[in-house]
């Protein structure tokens, strides 16, 4: 079981992103705030769990969290500002939206940058490490996929219902035949040039 934070009795902050590696839609980012004696034997990265466990434990973070929020950056920033920046900026847009500001910040990875003077530390494969960090983790997959499968209603073409924007092959080829959407990330390498449109 993970412990809820690496240091009780201060309002830490967990955070994490989702989305750094598709072709499209926002970056989301987390944060969260759990009571320091929270526990859950399901709650790990999200990456390592179901899509209904996911939902499960979205219920439950956002039921029994001390706080929580979730941000995004659009895939027009991403192409400004590059998808590290816009990365870190929706961690800051999550943490800026909590009800409770966080008297520490620990983040999934090893970038970072500072947020206003609040003590911060990163944890590579945090999200397997410390609940907080696995939680925000959570929330941001959950919002991510559910703002991808909305569009996907008005982009069929590009199957993100099942992809959520990442680069698979089922997706370049559909960038090959109908263009980029509006939502594509046009600082992203959006066709492979390994792949051929006619195997």
């Amino acid at each position: 079981m993970l412990p809820a934070c690496d240091r009780p009795g201060c309002n830490e902050a967990g955070t994490d992103e989702a989305g750094r590696g598709c072709l499209a839609g926002p970056v989301f980012a987390a944060a969260v705030i759990l009571p320091d004696d929270f526990s859950n034997d399901l709650l790990n990265d999200s990456k390592k769990l179901s899509e209904k466990h996911r939902v499960e434990l979205r219920e439950i973070i956002e039921r029994e969290a001390v706080a929580w929020a979730v941000a995004s950056v659009d895939a027009a920033e991403i192409d400004k500002i590059n998808i590290l920046n816009a990365s870190i900026l929706a961690m800051h847009r999550a943490l800026d939206l909590l009800k409770i500001r966080p008297g520490r910040v620990i983040v999934d990875g090893n970038r970072f940058k500072p947020y206003g003077t609040t003590e911060w530390k990163t944890f590579v494969k945090g999200d397997g490490r410390f609940a907080n960090i696995a939680a925000a983790s959570i929330l941001a997959k959950t919002y991510r996929d559910e703002y991808m499968i909305k569009m996907a209603s008005k982009f069929p073409q590009y199957g993100w219902d099942r992809n959520k924007g990442y680069p698979t092959r089922d997706h370049r080829r559909a960038i090959a035949e109908t263009g980029p959407s509006p939502i594509h990330r046009m600082s992203f390498t959006l066709l492979d040039p390994q792949m051929s449109l006619f195997d």
